[in-house]
This record gives C-alpha cells, structure tokens and sequence, in this order.
C-alpha cells in the first residue's frame, strides 16, 4: 500500500465511522472555545471542562476577563497544569482583544498568534473548529497517530513538519474533521504507551502494526 492508498483507506474509515468528529472541550462560543484551549495545553480536556464553568460564569465575555485580578483568576484554575503562566496570558489575551480586537476574536491565524498564550496550535484548532478553516493543529496525538500509521515521512520530526505534510495530502475540505480523527484515534485506540492495536480498524493500513506483525 502506497501513501495515496493509505491515506484513503484511513480516509474512507473515519468517514464511516466517525462521521461527526469533533472537539470534546465544551464552549459555547469563541471567545470560550479560546480560552478552553488556552487551559487545555498539557491538560486533559476532562480537567478543563471541570474548571471552565466557575471561568465562564465570573468572566462571561473578554471585558470581564480583561478586568480580572490575577489572584482571583488564579483561584479558578490553580487545578490546571501551569496555572501561573495561564493565568497571565488569559488576562493578557483579554486585555489585547479589548484593545486590539475590539472585544471579537479574531478568525486568521496570524492575528491570534499576536494573543499571549496563543500559539499556532491554538490558533490552528479556534480557526478550523469555528470556521471550518482546513487548517491542521498539531497536538502530541496528532503527531503520534499520524507518524505511526505512516501518513507522514520519518523525516518530518516537528509540529510543522506534520502540519504541512498532512495538509498537503488530505483533501481540503476534510482537514478540519481529520484533525479530530486523529486526535480522537490516538486519544482511545492509538494509545502512546499501548497502542489497541487488535481494536483498530485502520490496522492493516498502518507500518507500525505491520512491524509488529514481523517481530
């Protein structure tokens, strides 16, 4: 099985049976979405979702987040991974879309890169959730899955290096949805320690299971 071969037999698996594939932090617009993702860095989506209603409801828009106090927002989120830094940069990312953006957040990677602790994965996943943009966010299991499978060379050894290799063989209009596929492949099946190989239904597509199979 060629490259061409394998990324449309992965395609064609997903489309089945993943058909809606989606990001499991829970938002309910963008200027949540954003900061949910901001906390999520080094941090499980489950551990997020705990802590972002107490975020939501004292700060419900950048105003109001622009206006915390850092002792205060802190108190919210110290059961985060690096609550320091977060801290800052969601104050500081408010402070700049009140000031910059006009309160609206904006849809262009190269404006939210500008936000403090926003990175291009960041602006990546607000990009193509929100907008539907094909744009590729590279996360560990992104990263992972899709060097295991094959998907993308062994020379490719960054974030984007795989970014710009997947989107350049996947279909344009399905980048935003495979970013979650393979994020929530490597999240369930695709396991970085033990990989389930035997419940993977791409298996017999991917070159890590066919080393296996010659050991």
């Amino acid at each position: 099985m060629n490259k061409k071969e394998r990324y449309q037999f992965v395609i064609d698996y997903f489309q089945e049976f993943m058909p809606v594939a989606e990001t499991e932090l829970i938002y309910d617009n963008p200027y949540q979405l954003l900061v949910a993702v901001i906390l999520s860095a080094q941090c499980t989506d489950k551990r997020v979702n705990q802590t972002t209603p107490a975020i939501f409801k004292k700060y419900p828009h950048p105003q109001s987040l622009s206006e915390a106090s850092f002792q205060d927002l802190f108190a919210l989120i110290k059961s985060i991974s690096y609550p320091n830094n977060k801290t800052k940069h969601l104050i500081g990312m408010a402070q700049m879309l009140m000031n910059k953006f006009n309160g609206e957040i904006p849809l262009t990677v190269n404006e939210l890169i500008q936000l403090p602790g926003v990175g291009r994965k960041t602006a990546n996943v607000i990009t193509s959730v929100i907008d539907n943009q094909p744009n590729m966010a590279v996360d560990t299991h992104v990263f992972r899955v899709s060097k295991r499978i094959g998907l993308v060379s062994p020379k490719a050894n960054t974030p984007l290096a795989v970014e710009k290799e997947l989107i350049k063989n996947l279909p344009t209009e399905l980048i935003y949805k495979a970013h979650h596929w393979l994020i929530l492949h490597g999240r369930y099946i695709c396991l970085a320690r033990s990989p389930k190989c035997n419940e993977c239904g791409i298996a017999t597509a991917c070159l890590y299971y066919a080393k296996l199979l010659k050991q």
